[in-house]
C-alpha cells in the first residue's frame, strides 16, 4: 500500500507537469492562431522595405546591402529569372523549396510561407530554420526579376536568451519538486502521528498526548483529537467504574440472599420472619437497580419517538407529591409548593420521572423535619422548575459527578441511604432529550436545590 506522502508528492508533481503541459499547448494554440499572423505580417512588411529600397536604388552593391542585412540578423535567399541562388547571413538548415513557389514569386506574387507553415508545435513551427518558412517578395535590379526569401535568424535573436529560459524552466521544476517533497513531508508528519496515536488508543492507551501546534486545520485536528483522548480517557474511566459499581450492586444483594436462605431452616419463625424481611429488602433493592437500568436504556433509544403531547405541568407535579406523600410524612418533612397551570408540550411519562427521581433524592438525603420547596415558574420561552431541599448538600467535587451512573457519593455520611446511582443520570439524559437544562446548586450541610429549564415548544 502506497503512503500518503508517495500519493501527495506524486499528486502535486502530477499537477505541476499537467498544468506545465496544458500551458504549454496553450501557447502554441495562442501561437497558431494569433502570433503567427503577426509574424507574417511583420516579416512581411520588412521584405517589402527591402524590395521597395532595391527596386529604386540601382546604384547599390546588392551582395554588400543584402550582406548587411543579413548582419542585422536576417536569413536571406534570392534566386534570379535564370536560376543562379544566393544565401546571406546565416544558413539554412533546410533548403528545400519547391519551384512552384520560386515562379510564383518570380511572377511577382508574395509567398506567406510563415503564416502557412505547418502547425506543428511552436517550438518547431517558430523556431524551424526551414527556406519553406520565409516571406518571399519579389524585386527588380539592374533589368533582371529575383525572388527574396527572407526571415529572422531566431538562433541570433535568441541564442542566449532561450538557454537562459531553458536553465531558469530546468531549474524551476527541480526546486518545485525539492519543495514539494519537503513540504509534504511537513504536512504529512502530523497526520503520521495521528495516525500512529490513533493505533495507541485502539490498543487501550488513553495516555497519549500529540505536540502538534500548528494554526491550521491538521492542528485543529490535533487540537479535537487530544480532546477526544480526554474524553475516551474519562469514558474508559466511568466504564472500569460501571463494570465494578454493577457488579458491586448485584453481587452484593445475591450474596446476602444466598447466606440468608442457607439460615432459613435452621432458624425459629421469628428468625425466618426476620430473614424473610431481609430477603425482600435485597430482592427489592435489585429490582429497583434492573427497573432503571431498563429505563435508562429505553430514554437512550426513545430520542427519537417520543410521545409529546401538551400537558399540564402544575398538574403533574401535584401527583408526584401526592405520590410519596407517605415519606414525607415518616420523615415529618413539609414541602411547599408554588405554580400556576402551566402547559407544556413534552412526553409525560418520562417527565413524571425526572420530578420523582428529583424528590425521592430530597426526600432521602433530607433530615428528619426538614423542608422541600418547590415552584414551577413561567418564563418568556420556557418553564423553570426548581426543587430544593434543606438536606446535607454536596461537597464541590461531588457535584461535578452527580450525573455520572452509579455515582453515589461518599456513604460514609449516609450509611442508611440505599439507591443506585442511576437516577440523575436519568433525569439528565430525560431533560437533554426536551433540549432542556439542568443545574444544581448545593451548600455542605445546608442543602441542595435542582433547577430544570425546559422550553414551552
Amino acid at each position: 500500500m502506497k503512503s500518503l506522502y508517495f500519493k501527495f508528492a506524486v499528486t502535486t508533481i502530477s499537477i505541476m507537469l499537467l498544468s506545465g503541459l496544458i500551458s504549454f499547448l496553450l501557447s502554441n494554440y495562442y501561437y497558431q492562431i494569433n502570433l503567427k499572423q503577426k509574424n507574417d505580417e511583420k516579416i512581411s512588411n520588412f521584405a517589402s522595405e527591402v524590395s521597395h529600397y532595391i527596386n529604386h536604388h540601382d546604384e547599390i552593391d546588392l551582395t554588400k546591402y543584402l550582406e548587411h542585412i543579413g548582419l542585422l540578423g536576417y536569413q536571406i535567399y534570392i534566386v534570379d529569372e535564370q536560376g543562379e541562388t544566393q544565401f546571406f547571413g546565416s544558413a539554412y538548415r533546410d533548403k528545400d523549396l519547391p519551384a512552384s513557389i520560386v515562379d510564383k514569386v518570380l511572377n511577382g506574387d508574395t509567398y506567406h510561407g510563415v503564416k502557412h507553415f505547418p502547425h506543428n508545435l511552436f517550438v518547431t513551427g517558430f523556431f524551424a530554420n526551414e527556406l519553406k518558412n520565409t516571406i518571399g517578395v519579389p524585386f527588380e535590379f539592374e533589368g533582371k526579376d529575383y525572388a527574396l526569401f527572407i526571415r529572422p535568424d531566431i538562433k541570433l535573436f535568441f541564442n542566449e536568451m532561450h538557454l537562459l529560459f531553458a536553465f531558469m524552466l530546468a531549474l524551476t521544476i527541480a526546486l518545485s519538486i525539492v519543495l514539494v517533497l519537503i513540504s509534504t513531508k511537513y504536512l504529512i508528519r502530523p497526520i503520521s502521528k495521528l495516525n500512529s496515536a490513533t493505533k495507541d488508543i485502539a490498543n487501550g492507551n488513553f495516555t497519549i498526548s500529540l505536540d502538534i501546534t500548528r494554526k491550521d486545520e491538521i492542528g485543529d485536528l490535533a487540537a479535537s483529537f487530544d480532546d477526544m483522548t480526554k474524553k475516551l480517557a474519562k469514558v474508559e474511566e466511568m466504564r472500569k467504574e460501571l463494570i465494578s459499581n454493577i457488579s458491586h450492586d448485584i453481587q452484593s444483594p445475591l450474596s446476602n440472599m444466598r447466606g440468608y436462605v442457607n439460615l432459613l431452616d435452621a432458624s425459629s419463625a421469628e428468625e425466618r420472619s426476620h430473614y424473610i424481611e431481609i430477603l425482600n429488602t435485597e430482592i427489592n433493592r435489585l429490582s429497583s437497580l434492573t427497573k432503571q437500568m431498563l429505563l435508562l436504556s429505553t430514554i437512550e433509544s426513545k430520542k427519537e419517538i417520543m410521545e409529546v403531547k401538551e400537558f399540564d405541568l402544575g398538574d403533574q407535579l401535584k401527583k408526584v407529591i401526592s405520590q410519596y406523600q407517605w415519606q414525607l410524612s415518616e420523615k415529618g418533612i413539609m414541602v411547599s409548593y408554588s405554580s400556576s397551570n402551566v402547559m407544556i408540550k413534552g412526553d409525560p411519562s418520562l417527565l413524571y420521572t425526572v420530578w420523582e427521581n428529583l424528590l425521592t433524592n430530597a426526600i432521602k438525603y433530607n433530615h428528619e423535619y426538614g423542608e422541600i420547596e418547590i415552584a414551577a415558574q413561567e418564563k418568556d420561552s420556557s418553564v423553570l422548575v426548581s426543587m430544593k431541599d434543606t438536606g446535607i448538600g454536596l461537597e464541590p467535587n461531588q457535584v461535578k459527578r452527580i450525573y455520572d451512573r452509579f455515582y453515589r457519593g461518599d456513604h460514609s455520611r449516609t450509611p442508611s441511604v440505599d439507591g443506585t446511582g442511576l437516577g440523575l443520570s436519568i433525569v439528565q439524559s430525560v431533560v437533554e432529550m426536551h433540549s432542556g437544562e439542568i443545574s444544581v446548586e448545593s451548600v455542605e450541610g445546608k442543602g441542595t436545590v435542582f433547577y430544570v429549564s425546559l422550553p414551552k415548544l
